[in-house]
């Protein structure tokens, strides 16, 4: 659906803008009931502070993103806590502080449709300036509608538009007010990448002169690592990381955070031996019955961990390497034998199943997979990298 767009009109964001947010919200509705969705089934609690820049605020359906956005743009009343955008509190309910939605200067743009469609594009932009002198409003439109390359579209009616069209008339409605923030609900998630990507250098071009904080909400990793200069990763109204989109996402700390990532390979295992010297632990994977048999070894980054420990080891399945002749000479500490168990195609992408006492995800091109011959039951190899096994707390059950 088109991303729509509110503007709520204030004073205007100045460089160094930083929003600082504490908010917990508990929900609840009756077992069963049509109200009671998974997000009305828990507390949420965040606490973070944004910097001028993209953030993008991470996590699956019912995470509880929409709601934190909610409660920073005044849609949602917090149980308790505070909202500062610069120097202006928000919100803050032991103060008994509770600004209105029109006047906290919060642009936001969210996926369900609020272009008005028998309105031209400048009409739809220009809503939100009721109140400037008709100079100033036709100023202050014609700049958003140059700077989002939408200038030719002026007087052509909003259900007229293409998609990628309408998201840009959403996000110059939103910031024609000049916000001191803008909220990003999934605003992009019908567009292709190429589209998403200039509307996306568009809004940092408009910021670098602005230089306001945006928070982002999506559930793609794709838009994580493409768009985001930080991200929060929240699930279950929880923060569980927060630091730069390739550190959280390529070296996550949590399996929770491992799984949005889209880590295909997560096991049990226990800590056998440490190795000091070396910088390595044997972590043991456990196989999921327990008549499968022992186990697979494998060398991880040592952890502070005790031997016999009880851990949770991550693996991209595009970070092992496979082999149809057993490799030698290599620097990786790990070289498992096992036999294709099965193959999928996924696009432009093989996914090989490969059973080595416990069963692994291959990732590969369709050219590789032709070059090696594979077919379930062929014997293989495959080849780890000890930073590649990554160590995760367990989600909780």
């Amino acid at each position: 659906m088109a991303a729509g767009a509110v503007g709520m009109s204030g004073s205007g964001g100045e460089d160094g803008s930083v929003l600082d947010v504490f908010v917990r919200k508990r929900f609840s509705a009756t077992a069963g009931s049509p109200a009671a969705t998974q997000e009305t089934r828990f507390a949420l609690d965040v606490r973070f502070a944004l910097p001028a820049g993209v953030t993008i605020l991470f996590g699956s359906s019912g995470a509880g993103k929409t709601t934190t956005l909610g409660a920073i743009a005044g849609l949602v009343a917090p149980d308790e806590g505070r909202i500062r955008l610069n120097d202006r509190v928000l919100y803050d309910s032991k103060a008994g502080i509770d600004v209105d939605v029109s006047r906290r200067s919060v642009g936001y743009v969210f996926q369900e449709l609020a272009l008005f469609p028998h309105l031209s594009v400048e009409r739809n932009i220009g809503y939100g300036l009721r109140r400037l002198a008709k100079p100033e409003r036709q100023r202050r439109t014609g700049e958003i509608l140059e700077s989002f390359r939408i200038g030719a579209l002026r007087r052509r009616l909003a259900a007229e538009l293409s998609g990628g069209e309408r998201q840009r008339v959403a996000l110059a409605r939103a910031l024609v007010t000049r916000p001191a923030l803008l909220l990003l609900d999934e605003p992009l998630a019908a567009l292709d990448a190429p589209i998403k990507g200039r509307l996306i250098d568009d809004l940092r071009a408009w910021n670098r002169a602005r230089a306001i904080p945006i928070l982002y909400v999506t559930h793609s990793r794709e838009e994580v690592l493409a768009l985001g200069e930080r991200v929060l990763v929240l699930e279950a109204g929880r923060l569980l990381a927060d630091g730069l989109p390739q550190e959280v996402l390529g070296a996550p700390r949590s399996e929770t955070v491992a799984q949005l990532a889209g880590f295909e390979n997560i096991f049990d295992a226990q800590v056998v031996a440490l190795h000091e010297d070396s910088g390595t632990m044997t972590c043991r994977l456990v196989p999921p019955e327990p008549a499968a048999g022992r186990g697979v070894d494998l060398e991880a980054p040592l952890a502070r961990l005790d031997s016999g420990a009880a851990v949770r080891v991550g693996i991209r399945a595009g970070d092992i390497l496979l082999a149809t002749e057993e490799p030698r000479g290599l620097s990786a500490r790990n070289v498992l034998r096992g036999a294709v168990a099965g193959i999928e195609e996924r696009d432009c992408q093989v996914l090989a199943r490969v059973d080595c006492g416990i069963t692994f995800s291959v990732l590969l091109t369709p050219g590789a997979r032709r070059a090696l011959g594979l077919v379930p039951g062929l014997p293989v190899w495959l080849i780890v990298k000890t930073h590649s096994c990554h160590l995760l707390r367990p989600a909780e059950r």
